[in-house]
């Protein structure tokens, strides 16, 4: 079975055909309407499924790096409010287990996020699962930029009796940055009409791509009132707005649908660790997905172990998300609204070939991924004999 998940397209092929080139797929359908090559290596896939490659869409795999302490986390730069100009790029360690972990959930995409101690945390990326360096992984660069309201961000500068210290220096701070951008393209525009010089700064630039409508906005929020606070600021500076982790988005799930605001929903797998996540459940993807918001879900690796992204997926089935939206939330939808969707997350002609094919249906726990292509070459497989997962060492050239 084939589920293809893009826009007018069936959801599922019995008997289907994946057919790749090189790193990109070029035909998706039924056996009988593929035109198989003669020379073409043929992928036994009876009996299984076979998807694209999972989304993770807020992640911090490859920064965030398990078990390493200190040394290992480049998550958050938390020594400057605004931090639009750090890229979470540059503290990728492709090396770091998680992107192993990935590979054994079905996940050959992670959007890579700065963390949530700044108000503005920097700029996020998208890399695949498998590669040398960051720069093999690479898929897009910047893909948004990374911003926290609520407890985060107020509890960090607090203990430091430093702005912001509070939900209104938080939203101060943020505003206070787009002004500062505002006036910088107006100077900028200027100097260009006057033929002068003018010398760039790249806090400023970035933002004014996002005032540009260029990069999105990926607000960290969970409580409801943090969530208004981030619509209020969005609608101020007609930037564009995709709410992050939105805990209490089910409560007013009509506002966010009402605006086209998309959710990256999650952690699920968590406990009630602080005021703002106390509404957390399983029944949230399913609330505001049946009001009609963009749902996708996140695991926010390393807090859930990124491998659960599926499971996370099929327990909110279990508490009333829709099947085809569950799978949508970890593959199309979350490629839509990083504005990847052009290379990852469907079966489609003229994608990326990373396709991974399951010994059963992914939303049933019992099922595992089997065989892992990133860009058409197989770099995971489940070993039968010995029950474990191999993955492809990227540092072994001789492949």
């Amino acid at each position: 079975m084939v589920p293809v998940g893009s826009s007018g397209e069936p959801g599922a092929i019995d008997g289907g055909t994946v057919l790749i080139d090189g790193d990109k797929i070029v035909a998706v359908g039924a056996e009988a309407d593929v035109d198989i090559p003669d020379d073409a290596e043929i992928v036994d896939a009876a009996g299984s499924w076979v998807l694209p490659g999972f989304v993770e869409s807020h992640g911090h795999v490859g920064v965030g790096e398990e078990g390493e302490g200190w040394a290992g986390n480049d998550v958050n730069e938390m020594t400057n409010p605004n931090g639009a100009r750090l890229r979470a790029l540059d503290g990728i360690n492709a090396a770091d287990e998680g992107f192993r972990d990935a590979l054994a959930g079905g996940v050959t995409t992670v959007v890579v996020k700065p963390g949530s101690g700044n108000p503005i945390g920097g700029q996020t990326v998208a890399v695949k699962s498998w590669g040398r360096t960051a720069d093999d992984m690479l898929l897009r660069q910047p893909i948004s930029v990374k911003s926290a309201l609520g407890e985060n961000p107020k509890r960090v500068y607090g203990d430091r009796k430093e702005l912001p210290s509070t939900r209104l220096g938080v939203a101060a701070v943020i505003r206070d940055a787009f002004t500062k951008a505002q006036d910088y393209v107006a100077r900028k525009e200027h100097a260009a009409a006057e033929g002068k010089p003018f010398e760039r700064d790249n806090t400023s630039e970035i933002l004014a791509a996002v005032l540009a409508g260029e990069l999105p906005w990926c607000q960290h929020t969970h409580r409801a009132d943090d969530i208004a606070t981030a619509i209020r600021l969005s609608e101020e500076f007609g930037y564009k707005l995709v709410v992050n982790h939105g805990t209490e988005g089910h409560l007013i799930a009509d506002l966010l649908a009402s605006k086209e605001i998309p959710v990256i929903i999650g952690p699920l797998f968590i406990s009630r660790t602080k005021i703002e996540v106390r509404a957390r459940s399983l029944r949230n993807p399913g609330i505001l997905a049946r009001a009609g918001v963009t749902i996708a879900i996140t695991t926010d690796h390393p807090v859930v172990p990124i491998n659960f992204l599926v499971h996370q997926a099929t327990l909110a089935v279990k508490e009333g998300l829709d099947p085809d939206t569950a799978l949508r939330s970890i593959t199309v939808n979350p490629a839509s609204i990083m504005g990847l969707d052009d290379r990852v997350g469907s079966l489609r002609a003229g994608l990326d070939a990373d396709v991974v094919i399951w010994s059963g249906d992914p939303l049933d726990v019992m099922s595992r991924a089997e065989r892992v292509f990133v860009s058409g070459r197989e770099v995971y497989h489940f070993d039968e004999s010995t029950g474990e997962g191999v993955t492809l060492d990227p540092f072994y050239r001789e492949h």
